[in-house]
């Protein structure tokens, strides 16, 4: 018997709330009260984390809420049968069974496997139906150890006869699910057969890799049952990832991915036709799935996985005509945005600490390369330890912050076309900054580079040139045109407007100052982590390298955009402690966690709150930003850090008014808030009767 589930991890017709925040909840506190896990408040936020990304709820009126979590002390199930029912996202309607899979962050791959054998069970008719039969608790800890026996019915074959593939574990590990499709089919490789219907690969693939990335592959392979088709699928879960066969994917017709995140591998399947969808649309709906790749594959216009593993510009059929021109852009840029931002967090804190080792003369000049240059450990600059120690994080920071500009251009490349579009990317970011093109020069050299390099990509050569392509071809004309044309053209100009704006950002103080403060509130609080949130803290990290003693214009500016952005999530979390009635019992969970959400800079904490009332919610933020913005800039607040909020307070300037600003930003947003709800008419939050909410509150 497996020790994943026992009978106190059992509710049977419970009433855990009326919503998906209640239900995770309620059994994060079965878990850590049997002892599986140090806490609830973390396996919760991980937990409710994971089900904001992808809904979990499965056809069937089944859900798995599933998470990794360093709370977790142990892999467990927790299984509930709802009454009433909860709506987890699901199409055909609300779940009634509900498995709350809950793993370590460093689970091995025994258990992991054990976790996804649950998943694919419950795709069973006869398994969720004995479920529901169930009296007890045993009972249903007798079904899943059951379903987690070491010899179970493969979850889906062709026939009797047909077994799982190489790789398929007998516990429902990761690795290739096949199907020979009706009559046996042969795979590829065997001979013999006359009439052999098409043949499908697949890749499967969700986030945390537990549940979905087996349960989608599954469904797949039923579905390819049904139509006839040899469908082989790829598990790339948690565990170990046994790839397809090579020769398979020769000889197959089209390829689905039903996946959540990057396909490792993806050059493998160069130049077949595709099919691309979320891994949930691959449990929901994995006949259209197969109807599409069969289609795909006869449509010589299809959609095909370019060469060379570059980056999709499109998703297939609906999900092509459905990505506009700026979603594109945005998606780019903040792939830029995203990788650059671990070299400006680093060295920005490298920085501060060297300041507060070694003082700002640190930064005057070549004191720090004077300093390395002439002295060591064993030779300490006048025997202070702190200044060589100041200077050795004064210029490790330095280092760091100098891949700013190239680590941005590289990877809008890699975003447009992948891995061959880095090396063009960072060399045409590399010319950006031997120009002084700063960050725009970054964005407009990591575009071309990755426009060249994906335009190269697609070019149709020789077979024997194919190879050459991704590691020498594209990068070096991919250079030579990005590059090129920076030199050539574009630099010039681009360093000149550089120049231009930051000799305005730096002349900015009084008044001015102040304005440029509002405008930052403003745009951190419009959308809430949204694309004009991301343009001010991209615009205030892009220019956070430029900032010394003598020029503090653009730390002020990093300062107040992470005050800005630290006060929706702060404020609406005092909103739900101010008015509690105001506030459905979810908001009010999600209030607790706003508090620390907000206080670590994470403005997307009031996503929920807006979502539900935007009219009320985001006026009121951008209210309390302004203000915020305002008072930092007014106060010459500073910040050498680009993120970490008031953790990172060590690299902070004028610390003081820094909290003070956030807390009168918070009050005004919070108490603005309340006001428009208690005096703007609007339907009430609360679908529970309040006598019910009184009696779940007590």
């Amino acid at each position: 018997m497996t020790t994943l589930i026992n009978t106190d991890l059992v509710l049977l017709d419970a009433d855990l709330g009326t919503d998906t925040t209640s239900v995770i909840r309620h059994l994060a506190e079965l878990v850590a009260k049997t002892g599986r896990a140090a806490e609830v408040e973390g396996l919760f936020a991980d937990a409710l984390a994971r089900e904001q990304k992808t809904a979990t709820g499965v056809p069937g009126g089944i859900a798995i809420p599933h998470c990794r979590s360093a709370a977790v002390l142990e892999p467990t199930l927790a299984m509930a049968r709802l009454s009433p029912t909860v709506d987890f996202g699901a199409k055909d309607g609300p779940a009634d069974i509900v498995f709350f899979i809950a793993a370590p962050a460093g689970a091995d791959n025994a258990h992991l496997k054990l976790l996804s054998k649950l998943a694919r069970s419950l795709i069973k008719k006869d398994f969720t139906a004995a479920l529901r039969a169930a009296k007890t608790p045993a009972e249903i800890v007798a079904l899943v150890d059951g379903a987690l026996a070491d010899n179970p019915q493969p979850a889906a074959t062709a026939t009797a006869a047909a077994p799982v593939r190489s790789g398929e574990s007998s516990v429902g590990g990761p690795g290739v699910v096949g199907h020979r499709g009706a009559g046996g089919v042969p795979n590829a490789g065997e001979v013999g057969q006359t009439s052999a219907p098409k043949r499908l690969v697949a890749v499967t693939a969700c986030p945390t890799g537990i549940a979905h990335t087996y349960m989608a592959a599954d469904s797949l392979v039923l579905a390819a049952q049904e139509a006839g088709v040899d469908l082989q699928v790829e598990t790339q879960g948690s565990g170990a990832v046994t790839p397809l066969d090579p020769a398979v994917i020769a000889a197959a017709d089209a390829v689905i991915f039903a996946v959540d995140v990057d396909v490792r591998g993806k050059e493998r399947f160069a130049g077949k036709p595709v099919v691309n969808s979320p891994v949930k649309r691959g449990i929901d709906e994995p006949a259209k799935m197969i109807q599409e790749a069969l289609a795909a594959a006869d449509d010589p216009h299809a959609h095909r996985v370019p060469h060379f593993g570059a980056e999709e510009t499109a998703e297939h059929n609906a999900e092509a005509s459905s990505e506009h021109l700026g979603t594109k852009i945005k998606k780019v840029l903040l792939t830029g945005v995203s990788y650059m931002i671990p070299f400006v967090a680093g060295g920005g804190l490298l920085i501060a600490l060297g300041f507060l080792l070694a003082g700002y003369s640190i930064a005057l000049g070549t004191t720090a390369d004077d300093i390395l240059g002439n002295n060591t450990l064993l030779n300490l600059p006048d025997g202070n330890l702190a200044l060589y120690l100041g200077a050795v994080a004064f210029k490790i920071g330095g280092l760091s912050m100098g891949f700013l500009v190239p680590a941005l251009a590289g990877y809008i490349a890699f975003g447009i076309a992948d891995r061959p579009g880095i090396a063009p990317g960072f060399t045409a970011g590399a010319v950006a900054v031997f120009m002084d093109a700063g960050f725009l020069g970054g964005l407009v050299g990591g575009i071309l580079a990755g426009l060249a390099a994906y335009w190269i990509g697609s070019w149709k050569v020789p077979r024997w040139l194919r190879g050459l392509m991704p590691v020498v071809i594209i990068p070096l004309l991919g250079s030579i045109i990005a590059s090129g044309a920076m030199l050539l053209f574009l630099g010039g100009p681009i360093a000149a407007l550089t120049n231009g704006l930051n000799h305005w950002l730096t002349g900015m103080s009084g008044a001015s100052a102040v304005v440029l403060g509002i405008i930052l509130g403003l745009m951190m609080c419009f959308d809430l982590g949204g694309p004009v949130n991301k343009v001010a803290y991209a615009f205030a990290v892009a220019g956070l390298g430029a900032g010394t003693a003598v020029d503090q214009a653009p730390w002020q500016i990093m300062a107040t955009v992470m005050a800005t952005g630290m006060v929706p999530p702060l404020a609406m979390a005092l909103a739900t402690v101010i008015d509690k009635k105001r506030f459905s019992l979810a908001e009010r969970e999600n209030g607790k966690a706003a508090w620390l959400l907000g206080a670590s800079f994470i403005s997307e904490g009031a996503i929920p709150f807006a979502a539900a009332d935007p009219l009320r919610v985001i006026p009121s933020m951008m209210l309390g930003g302004a203000v915020t913005g305002a008072m930092t800039m007014a106060f010459h607040v500073t910040s050498q850090a680009p993120h970490g909020g008031i953790f990172v307070f060590f690299a902070i300037g004028n610390v003081g008014m820094f909290i003070l600003s956030i807390l009168v930003g918070t009050v005004i947003g919070g108490f603005s808030v309340v006001a428009l709800k208690r005096w703007a008419v609007r339907k009430p939050v609360d679908t529970v009767a309040p006598q019910q909410l009184v009696a779940q509150n007590s």
